[in-house]
């Protein structure tokens, strides 16, 4: 198991330096993410394309938005532009086998990074937050603040990914120990913030009296905020996130967040392609365990001002 305080040296900062020499003498590197829209997922890509071009690749950033079809068309043109690796968030834990199959066979080594897929033995690597005890940590922080008793909804992530209902059981495990902690409802907002103020206001309008929001990741809990604040509720409604976003720190500076649980992203999207370079030049994995798993940090009030880039925590 990873730990990404003992990696973050290593780590990249999206956006805050750019490196020298950017030949493209060992090949192309393409990195195919989810969304840039999303800070998170921005972050993996800048990351994973400054390394790479440390290294002496060229890299190349795309997105699926979700999309399989469009996945597997970014798949096809990595194939035509005889990429060297690929790095790939997958778009779905069983509709991106396809795609990551057709890549293997066209002899591309694959590495996953932030999401699984449902089948082994196929990419090299599967880099991924260890989303369980990220889950843990959270719950518990949540159910310390509010006092072990109280009335809650849940926001839910995308169905599709694996990630999703990880930490929505996480949280459960946690929670259930607390006969007096109850759940009122939950839905799916897609790590959306648009859609996380929509279903948090279709919720309130069924449950107005609520002492807490718990959420798998931070867009959907942002957008949650922004429902509470409108109404006037937000000082007595509890908020915890997942992700350790830009804006979900700014949030907890504004006392408007308890706490985030961050993901190490800058970790393994640089570790990502440190092992693709690794398995390039050697033929052979760098890691011998096709998933690594790497540990989350929670932030809290206390520690918020060790935030020092985007996903990054200093001691």
């Amino acid at each position: 198991m990873f730990n990404p305080l003992k990696h973050l040296g290593r780590a990249v900062l999206a956006g805050s330096m750019l490196f020298a020499g950017t030949a493209s003498a060992e090949g192309l590197i393409s990195i195919i993410i989810t969304d840039p829209s999303n800070p998170y997922w921005f972050t993996e890509g800048e990351v994973a394309r400054e390394t790479a071009e440390e290294l002496g690749y060229e890299a190349n950033v795309a997105a699926h938005k979700g999309d399989t079809n469009a996945e597997s068309r970014l798949i096809d043109t990595a194939i035509t532009n005889d990429s060297v690796a690929i790095i790939l968030d997958p778009a779905n834990a069983d509709g991106s086998i396809g795609a990551v199959r057709k890549a293997v066979d066209a002899g591309i080594p694959v590495f996953l990074v932030n999401a699984e897929i449902n089948e082994s033995g196929l990419a090299v690597a599967q880099l991924v937050s260890n989303n369980a005890q990220g889950a843990a940590i959270g719950a518990m922080e949540w159910v310390d603040l509010l006092g072990g008793s109280g009335d809650y909804v849940e926001l839910f992530g995308n169905p599709a990914d694996n990630n999703a209902a990880t930490r929505s059981n996480g949280y459960e495990t946690v929670i259930s120990q607390y006969p007096d902690v109850n759940r009122l409802a939950m839905e799916v907002a897609n790590w959306d913030r648009t859609q996380g103020y929509n279903k948090m206001a279709a919720m309130l309008q069924a449950n107005p009296d609520i002492d807490a929001v718990i959420s798998g990741n931070d867009e959907m809990a942002l957008g949650a905020i922004a429902v509470l604040k409108e109404r006037g509720m937000l000082d007595d409604v509890l908020v915890g996130g997942f992700d350790g976003s830009p804006d979900a720190v700014e949030a907890i500076k504004a006392g408007e967040m308890a706490y985030t649980v961050l993901q190490p992203v800058a970790v393994f999207a640089e570790e990502a392609v440190i092992q693709a370079d690794y398995y390039i030049k050697n033929g052979e994995p760098m890691v011998a365990d096709e998933k690594q798993l790497f540990d989350c940090i929670l932030i809290t009030a206390d520690n918020v001002d060790q935030y020092t880039a985007p996903f990054v925590l200093s001691n």
